[in-house]
C-alpha cells in the first residue's frame, strides 16, 4: 500500500474534514497504525491546539503529539516568505513529516485551509508539498455557489495543475453538492478526467453546515448562563424574537437558535415551553442581546425547569449579533461527536472506498523530487557516519562546507594543510567552526607519514618508483589523502575545488584501483531538475569511450541510481534512435546497448535514443511506441565526453538545476572529484554522497 495520501483543496470551507475523517476511518481498517499530518496551520492561542489536529487525535486516540503533527504556523509561513526563505520552509517541512512517518504504516497528510488572503500563493504552496513529500493526492472541491459547468472546470483545473507538477491525483470529490445535480456532476467528472482518476459526489449535509452554540459563544465571546452540557447542539436556523410571541412561535423551526434582547423575557420562557412541547419543534439554544439579563424572578423560574437549552448572554445588538451568527464558519472540533460521526458515514456513503484502497494499493511514486532526494542523502549519511578527508584544506568553500557537515552531525571530517593557516583562515572568515570536532593534519608532520611513503614505495616500486620519490608524493595532499583512504583511516575523499580532476584521481587509479571486474572508471551527475532527480554518465572521465567501456558505464551508472533511490530507466543517447541511423558514432551505441542487454537481462534499457525521445512521452511513443524507457528515462548515458560534459553544464545553467558531482564508480573505496567553479553546497553534496558509497553501498 502507498505510504501516504495527500488531501488538498480547491479553496475554503470545502468540508475537507468528511475526508479526512473518512479516510482515517478506512485506514485504520487496514493498518495498525496510522500517522496524521499538517504542514501548515492556522495561527492558535498559547496553551491551545489546532482543531483539525486535536479532532483526528482526539478521537481516534493517535499516538501523537500535537507538537510533531505539523510543521508552521500561517504567520511563520508569511513571516519566512517575505525573508525569501522558501526553501527552509519545504525542508522544515520535509523533515518533520520524514521524523513521523517511520513511526506509522501509513500517513494522512491534510494541505492547508485557504483561510488567508492570498488564495494563489496558497495553491502553489499545496502543489509543492505534495510534490516534495512524494505522495500521491485527494482534490476537493466544494459546489456551493457554483453552477455545475463551474464545478467540473474547476476541479478539471486543479487536476491539470498537480499533474503538470507532477503530482498523482487519485481521486477528485465534488463536496455540497446539490442533490439535484449528483448524477449530472458525476457524468460531467467522468468525461473530462482520466479513467483512472476515482470520481465522487457528496450532497450538501446542512448538520455539518451549521454552526454549534459552543462555535457561537466563542466567535460572539459570550457567557454562557443556562445548559453548558449541550453546547454541542446545532443551530441549523436562527430567527429575531422582536415580535410578539404569539407571532414568534409560528417562525420556529427545528434545531432554531433564538435571538433576542435580554429584557424580553415573553419570548425567552415561550421558546423554552415551545422546546419540551409536543406541538412545537425543539429549538438549540437561545442567544440574549445587548449584555442584558433576564431579572431575577425569571432567572429563577428557568433555574427550576426540568429541561434546558443553552442560554448565553453577548455583548452587542440584536441585528450585528444576528449578521455575525450569519457569518460563522463551522469548524469541525473533538467533542462535536454528531458532525464526527456524520462526516465519516457522509464519506462511506458517497465515496467509493473500495475503489479507493485499491488506488493505494496499486500506487507507485514515479520518481523523487531534488529536495526529498537530498534530504534522504542526509539522513542516510547520518545514519552510519563515515570519517571524509578534504585535501584542500585552506579553500574558504571547503571551510565553509566543513562547519555545515559538523553542525548537521553527517560525517566527521579531517582537513590537510597547516592547522596554524588554517586556523588563522576559520578566524579571518569569522566561520564559528568548532575544532575540537575536526581534525587538521599537515601531512609531513604526520605520525603516519614514513608508513604512507613506504607504502606507496611497496605499491609502485614495480613503476620504477623510489622511496625518496614516494617521500615527494606524500607531501602531496591528494596523494596522502588518498593513502588514508587506502589504509582505512578515512573511509573517503573528496578533493577538486582547487586541484584539476586528473591530480584528483591519479592515486586513486594507481594504488586503490578498480573494482574486480571493472576496467574503466567514470562517473555521474545527480542532475537536480525542477520535479525530478535524473542521472547523467559519463560526463567527466572518459573522453571516447569503446563500447565495451560504454556498457560497464552503463550498469555502475544503472547500480548507482537505484543505490540512491532512482529507480533506472536506462537511455544510451545518441543522433539516432531505434534503427534508423547509421555511421560509426550510432553504430558504438547499438553495441553497447546490446552487451548491456545480454549482461543485464532486466535492466530496463533503450539505445540508441535521441534525447528528446528519452524524455518526452509524445515524441518517444512516437519514435519507440513499444519501448519502456522511451519518454520516461531517468539515467542518461552519453556516447562521449563532448557530449556528456556540454550537455550536463547546458542543462544546469539553462534551468538552474543543482547538479551533484562528479560521483566517481568502479572504484574499490569512494574518492569523488569537485569542479573548480564549485560551491558550498555542492561540496556538501558531494561529501555526503561519498560518505554514502563509504557505507558499501
Amino acid at each position: 500500500m502507498s505510504k501516504a495520501i495527500y488531501i488538498a483543496t480547491t479553496g475554503p470551507n470545502s468540508g475537507k474534514s468528511i475526508i479526512s475523517l473518512g479516510l482515517m476511518q478506512m485506514l485504520l481498517g487496514k493498518a495498525a497504525k496510522v500517522g496524521y499530518f499538517r504542514p501548515i496551520i492556522d495561527d492558535f492561542h498559547l496553551g491551545q491546539m489546532d482543531n483539525h489536529i486535536k479532532t483526528m487525535i482526539t478521537y481516534f486516540d493517535l499516538e501523537l503529539a500535537f507538537e510533531d503533527a505539523y510543521a508552521y504556523t500561517r504567520s511563520q509561513i508569511i513571516q519566512k516568505k517575505n525573508k525569501g526563505k522558501e526553501d527552509e520552509i519545504i525542508s522544515k517541512i520535509i523533515s518533520k513529516y520524514k521524523a513521523i512517518e517511520d513511526r506509522f504504516d501509513f500517513m494522512l497528510v491534510e494541505g492547508t485551509d485557504f483561510s488567508g488572503e492570498d488564495n494563489i500563493i496558497e495553491w502553489d504552496i499545496n502543489v509543492l508539498m505534495a510534490k516534495n513529500l512524494g505522495i500521491p493526492t485527494i482534490l476537493l472541491s466544494s459546489g456551493v455557489g457554483k453552477t455545475v459547468e463551474d464545478l467540473v472546470g474547476n476541479l478539471q483545473i486543479a487536476y491539470d495543475s498537480f499533474k503538470e507538477k507532477g503530482v498523482e491525483v487519485l481521486s477528485v470529490v465534488a463536496n455540497k453538492v446539490n442533490p439535484e445535480n449528483l448524477v449530472e456532476i458525476k457524468e460531467g467528472l467522468l468525461a473530462n478526467l482520466p479513467t483512472n482518476v476515482l470520481v465522487n459526489v457528496i450532497p450538501f449535509n446542512p448538520v455539518l453546515a451549521n454552526p454549534t452554540i459552543k462555535e457561537i459563544v466563542e466567535e460572539l465571546d459570550g457567557k454562557v448562563l443556562f445548559g453548558e452540557a449541550y453546547l454541542n447542539n446545532q443551530a441549523g436556523y436562527f430567527s429575531v424574537g422582536a415580535m410578539q410571541l404569539r407571532n414568534y412561535l409560528t417562525h420556529l423551526k427545528n434545531d432554531s437558535l433564538v435571538i433576542t434582547p435580554g429584557d424580553r423575557a415573553d419570548i425567552i420562557l415561550g421558546a423554552l415551553q415551545a422546546n419540551v412541547s409536543a406541538n412545537y419543534p425543539m429549538i438549540s439554544g437561545i442567544v440574549l442581546t445587548g449584555g442584558l439579563l433576564p431579572e431575577e424572578s425569571i432567572i429563577k423560574l428557568i433555574e427550576g425547569l426540568s429541561e434546558i437549552v443553552p442560554i448565553i448572554s453577548v455583548e452587542g445588538g440584536t441585528y450585528s449579533i444576528t449578521n455575525r451568527i450569519g457569518d460563522i464558519r463551522p469548524r469541525m472540533y473533538a467533542e462535536n461527536l454528531q458532525k464526527i460521526t456524520t462526516s465519516i458515514h457522509a464519506f462511506q456513503n458517497y465515496v467509493e472506498v473500495n475503489a479507493l484502497e485499491e488506488q493505494l494499493i496499486t500506487f507507485k511514486a514515479s520518481g523523487i523530487t531534488p529536495r526529498m532526494f537530498q534530504y534522504n542523502l542526509v539522513k542516510r549519511a547520518q545514519s552510519n557516519k563515515k570519517h571524509i578527508v578534504l585535501p584542500e584544506g585552506m579553500d574558504e568553500r571547503i571551510l565553509m562546507a566543513t562547519k555545515e557537515l559538523l553542525d548537521t552531525n553527517t560525517v566527521d571530517i579531517t582537513l590537510l594543510g597547516d592547522p596554524k593557516e588554517i586556523t588563522e583562515k576559520i578566524s579571518r572568515l569569522d566561520l564559528a567552526l568548532d575544532l575540537e570536532k575536526v581534525s587538521i593534519v599537515m601531512p609531513t608532520e604526520s605520525p603516519y607519514f614514513e608508513d604512507y611513503a613506504k607504502t606507496l614505495h611497496e605499491l609502485r616500486k614495480h613503476k620504477n618508483l623510489n622511496l625518496a620519490m614516494a617521500r615527494d608524493l606524500m607531501e602531496d595532499p591528494s596523494y596522502f589523502g588518498t593513502m588514508m583512504v587506502y589504509k582505512g583511516h578515512a573511509d573517503g575523499m573528496v578533493s577538486g575545488a582547487v586541484n584539476t580532476t586528473q591530480h584528483t584521481i591519479r592515486p586513486a587509479l594507481q594504488f586503490i584501483k578498480t573494482k574486480p571486474g571493472i576496467s574503466v572508471v567514470s562517473s555521474v551527475f545527480f542532475m537536480c531538475l525542477e520535479d525530478r532527480v535524473t542521472v547523467f554518465g559519463d560526463c567527466a572521465i572518459n573522453p571516447n569511450p569503446t563500447a565495451e567501456e560504454l556498457a560497464q558505464i552503463t550498469i555502475l551508472s544503472a547500480e548507482t541510481s537505484l543505490a540512491f533511490g532512482i529507480e533506472p530507466k536506462v537511455a544510451m543517447l545518441s543522433y539516432s534512435s531505434g534503427t534508423s541511423g547509421m555511421g560509426e558514432d550510432v553504430d558504438k551505441v547499438r553495441r553497447a546497448t546490446e552487451l548491456v542487454k545480454n549482461m543485464k537481462p532486466d535492466l530496463k534499457v533503450e539505445g540508441p535514443i535521441q534525447y528528446d525521445a528519452a524524455v518526452d512521452i509524445k515524441v518517444g511513443k512516437t519514435k519507440l511506441p513499444d519501448s519502456e524507457v522511451a519518454g520516461q528515462a531517468s539515467v542518461f548515458i552519453f556516447p562521449d565526453l563532448n557530449t556528456g560534459n556540454n550537455t550536463y553544464k547546458a542543462v544546469q545553467r539553462e534551468t538552474g538545476a543543482l547538479a551533484i558531482g562528479p560521483v566517481l564508480q568502479g572504484l574499490n573505496k569512494p574518492v569523488n572529484d569537485l569542479s573548480r567553479g564549485c560551491t558550498v553546497n555542492d561540496i556538501f553534496n558531494t561529501v555526503v554522497i561519498t560518505a554514502i558509497q563509504a557505507q558499501g553501498i
